[in-house]
């Protein structure tokens, strides 16, 4: 291959192992001890005194008011957001928050999007459903020490004690005198004060919210979002700019044997191709490799690729095949594993009941496939590089961009864009590091790097793979008097650490051992099997499969002891208690406080009796019809569905109605809870009918939305519901964005199983109720 055609862009500053077991609980909250035959769990970092929430994620939190509010003297207040914004509203709603506390007048505010620069903004990394929950107060503190700020310079300009005067909506009046001034008028005065101390700032009464707990306010974005004036990743225009897309190796863990160019080259508009080396496992989050097309636009691009002769070296994974995989999960989950909560004595009362209750539920890969795609624009100026791209962690990016070019973090700076969606999926930013490499390879001239969909399906750091097998025997009141709970899937520490096998606490603790079910014996095993494929994080992650086992078994339980399902839950649930994570043998919590969040049967309880009671539980439905019920407790929050199905005589299904209550503890903003628990109906749909990624020969079988079927317009529900449990405002906070997720398959199932007597148990649905 001659010079000018091609560049070869290796992949020796990527980083490394080790550097990533010295950062992983940075970005993952998790510190990882590696045990015998690979098998890694979650352990306490070696620090003096165990931090929790905020205080425990990098970054922590950063109340400072001149790092997110300036004013000009126009009065126009501008807020940094220095959260991602995918569509779950915390653009609008963080800086909702601090215009709260400031008094500021909404229509005067701006919100502006930080760069990655988690010592100026504290945390970054939006996942795991905690933005509202850890920078609730810090942004009221903002808030409110601007607010005081601004008091004060109006104070010394009237000399008058600060305490005659108050803000209120953008203005700092002199009860006495009847004086004011504009935040404008006042914002250079105030910027110049030294900071209050903590002590002297208050913060307002839930009375007086103007903002916080209301309904009127729409996402700050909406208006550009239906105009087309928003810029997501794959939005970025710069001048000068090129185009790539990037031929991967279609199996993980191989790597381009030989390659012929001279085809892609004639394709009109293709400029280079450029081989890129991959990375050695583990996956962290690395590059895969392969031969990138750069042209003048896209579509050339994608041409160019096509038009590519690549013969594949597949590596140790090519044999990874779906359908033999599932048998290797059925053996995994038949024998004894290691044990990860043991209440009692499960194995002796099982071995001595006359009849076990047994069942293997099985959930396949997922991909995220949010509506964008991932999308990176990259250019390096003097020696510094800077990236436009649509990520949820922009701390890891900057980390990761920087260990692929070799620069110091200070030395790349990441642009923030709109994100089309993320799921997870844009947390890992493989494909960042990608268009910086293509960026050097082109001696710094910006690259916008597209993955298509099929790149996406393909290439994802996909939900995990798992089988899930529970048995239980009865009492003569039909109450398990044993459960015994296996679960087998491929770990998300694979992508980090080598080898790595079984579940760990903290992915086990996602609705596996923290059942606060009333049963004298409880057993929860986690077998070790390998992961052959990128493995990340999803919506509500290890929720998904638990849930849709353990509500799924709970339902079987019920029909055999001839109990309506909604009395056999709650006295599973058992009466109002709050549950210390230890004594379910969680010491993982979402990395909570154990004192601030125990697990709390009252809260669970209720959420099954608002949501069945606004459903009409018990009422009489039609031949076909049917009615499903599921709770789950996930990222600090407790949300039980409500599923009304209808099976017609071919075994088509349609869904009228689902009903959700969710008990989030204080509803910051309601419309947005309602639209991320509708989202999550959506999503929960979409997977249990129709979602399953497979594998054949390594590689990923299915390449865009006619094989990977989303929920379609006409497939979902005809009304959703969400009732949302209110809280006082000094109660703390729980997460959104993803518990809305995992009882929705469980609950459509249980649904399907009440209008027709028939089962599901490997989830997707698909064509399981067609007549032949």
């Amino acid at each position: 291959m001659s010079a000018d055609m091609s560049a070869d862009v290796g992949a020796a500053n990527s980083i490394s192992r080790r550097s990533w077991l010295k950062g992983v609980s940075a970005f993952t909250g998790l510190a990882l001890t590696v045990g015998i035959n690979g098998i890694v769990s979650a352990a306490d970092a070696p620090v003096p005194e165990k931090k929790y929430g905020s205080a425990a994620m990098p970054g922590g939190t950063v109340a400072n008011p001149l790092v997110f509010v300036s004013i000009g003297t126009n009065g126009i207040v501008t807020i940094v957001a220095h959260r991602s914004e995918m569509g779950q509203g915390i653009r609008t709603s963080l800086p909702l928050v601090v215009a709260e506390e400031l008094e500021a007048d909404w229509s005067r505010v701006r919100v502006v999007q930080a760069t990655a620069d988690e010592s100026r903004f504290g945390n970054q990394n939006t996942d795991g459903s905690r933005s509202m929950r850890h920078f609730f107060m810090p942004m009221r503190q903002v808030g409110a020490t601007a607010r005081l700020m601004l008091e004060t310079a109006a104070a010394s300009r009237w000399n008058v004690p600060v305490s005659e005067v108050s803000a209120k909506n953008h203005e700092v009046h002199h009860t006495k005198s009847g004086r004011k001034l504009g935040y404008g008028l006042l914002a250079e005065d105030a910027a110049k004060l030294p900071l209050p101390t903590p002590d002297q700032i208050h913060l307002k009464d839930a009375a007086q919210f103007r903002y916080i707990g209301k309904d009127k306010f729409g996402s700050i974005d909406f208006q550009n979002i239906v105009t087309g004036n928003t810029q997501y990743g794959i939005d970025t225009r710069l001048d000068g700019m090129v185009y790539a897309v990037i031929a991967r190796p279609p199996v993980f863990g191989g790597k381009v044997a030989s390659f012929d160019a001279a085809d892609a080259m004639k394709v009109p508009g293709v400029i280079r191709i450029v081989e890129l080396k991959g990375s050695p496992p583990p996956a962290l989050f690395n590059p895969l490799g392969g031969i990138a097309v750069i042209a003048n636009n896209t579509w050339a691009a994608i041409k160019g690729r096509e038009a590519l002769k690549i013969t594949w070296d597949d590596g140790p994974n090519g044999s990874y095949d779906s359908t033999a995989f599932k048998v290797t999960l059925q053996d995994a989950v038949r024998k004894p594993a290691k044990v990860m909560r043991n209440d009692g004595d499960t194995m002796g009362v099982l071995e001595k009941a006359g009849k076990r209750i047994e069942a293997e539920y099985y959930i396949p890969h997922l991909a995220h496939a949010s509506m964008e795609p991932p999308a990176a624009t990259a250019r390096i100026v003097d020696g510094k590089c800077e990236v436009w791209t649509c990520v949820q962690n922009p701390q890891a990016t900057r980390a990761t961009v920087a260990g692929t070019l070799g620069l110091k973090p200070e030395d790349v700076k990441i642009n923030v864009t709109l994100l089309g969606g993320g799921f997870g999926r844009k947390s890992k930013p493989d494909f960042a590091a990608e268009a910086a490499l293509l960026s050097k390879a082109m001696d710094g001239k910006p690259v916008k790097l597209t993955w298509t969909r099929e790149d996406d399906l393909r290439h994802d750091y996909l939900h995990t793979v798992s089988l899930e097998h529970l048995e239980s025997t009865l009492d003569e009141k039909g109450m398990p008097l044993a459960w015994l709970h296996r679960s087998a899937a491929p770990t998300i520490s694979s992508t980090f650490v080598l080898g790595a096998m079984g579940e760990s606490a903290g992915e086990l603790g996602m609705s596996a051992i923290n059942i606060p079910f009333v049963i004298p014996n409880i057993r929860v095993e986690a077998p070790p099997v390998p992961a052959h494929t990128r493995i990340g994080w999803f919506r509500s992650v290890f929720n998904i499969p638990h849930a849709f086992a353990v509500q799924s078994f709970v339902a079987e339980l019920a029909a055999a002891a001839n109990r309506d399902h909604r009395e056999y839950l709650l006295e599973l649930i058992g009466p109002a208690r709050k549950i210390a994570p230890k004594d379910l043998s969680d010491n993982t919590n979402y990395g909570e406080s154990p004192t601030l969040y125990p697990l709390d049967a009252g809260r669970m309880r209720n959420v099954v009796e608002l949501a069945t009671r606004e459903a009409g539980w018990g009422r009489k439905v039609a031949k076909g019809h049917g009615l499903g019920l599921a709770v789950a407790y996930s990222f600090m929050s407790y949300v039980a569905a409500v599923i009304e199905v209808v099976v017609n005589d071919d075994g088509g299904i349609s869904i009228p109605r689902v009903d959700v209550a969710i008990d989030c503890g204080p509803a910051i903003t309601p419309d947005r809870i309602r639209s991320q628990v509708e989202g999550a109906c959506i999503m929960g749909l979409s997977l249990a009918m129709s979602g399953e990624i497979t594998f054949k020969n390594g590689a990923v079988v299915q390449s865009n939305f006619h094989e990977y079927e989303v929920l379609r317009a006409l497939s979902a529900p005809k009304d959703i519901r969400v009732h949302i449990v209110q809280h006082a405002y000094d109660m703390p906070l729980g997460g959104v964005g993803e518990p809305g997720t995992p009882p929705i398959a469980p609950a459509l199932c249980n649904a399907i199983f009440a209008a027709t007597g028939k089962r599901i148990r490997d989830l997707p649905i698909r064509e399981q109720l067609r007549k032949a």
